[in-house]
């Protein structure tokens, strides 16, 4: 949450000559109403059934820089999905977090002690963020041009038996 994936992402896709697409966005766009709302409304476990459909369509069909939701990793099938591709965790700290969002009400998640719920998630998911990882930058106190360069320069020398596909870049 707030790592800059989507500015990252863009930026990223028009380096590679690439498309971009966030699976959030297209949620969105589908159920016609913010991931906020559906967290209300309907709750977390339907939301993360609509995520998984969207990480799997996504990934299927699109040929370019693919932004998951910061959740969509807790999927076991998501993360088999994940494997072998060039899959980027932008990684940063708690202080650059409220920095950047101010980890506030639009993010479901962190309704009630932001800080420590935003800490909580982190330990939950951060060893499944690196295991779907193949690079990991860091956003800390970087703009996202700078980042974006950092993943470029990371791509041709990721490690991994399957070769790098363009257009498969998941952050």
């Amino acid at each position: 949450m707030g790592s800059g994936k989507s500015t990252v992402g863009t930026l990223l896709a028009e380096r590679l000559g690439v498309s971009y697409r966030d699976t959030d966005a297209d949620i969105v766009a589908a159920q016609g109403r913010q991931i906020s709302d559906i967290f209300v409304d309907e709750g977390e476990p339907y939301f993360r059934e609509l995520e998984r459909e969207a990480v799997r369509t996504a990934l299927a069909g699109h040929d370019g820089v693919l932004a998951l939701g910061g959740g969509a990793v807790l999927d076991a099938g998501t993360r088999e999905l994940l494997a072998g591709l060039p899959v980027v965790y932008l990684s940063m700290g708690v202080e650059e977090a409220v920095r950047r969002v101010g980890l506030g009400a639009a993010r479901p998640l962190l309704a009630v002690n932001p800080r420590r719920q935003w800490r909580e998630l982190m330990e939950a998911r951060r060893h499944l963020y690196t295991e779907v990882a193949r690079v990991v930058v860091s956003t800390d106190d970087k703009s996202p041009e700078e980042v974006a360069d950092a993943i470029v320069d990371a791509l041709p020398h990721l490690p991994g038996d399957a070769p790098r596909t363009p257009g498969k870049e998941t952050q």
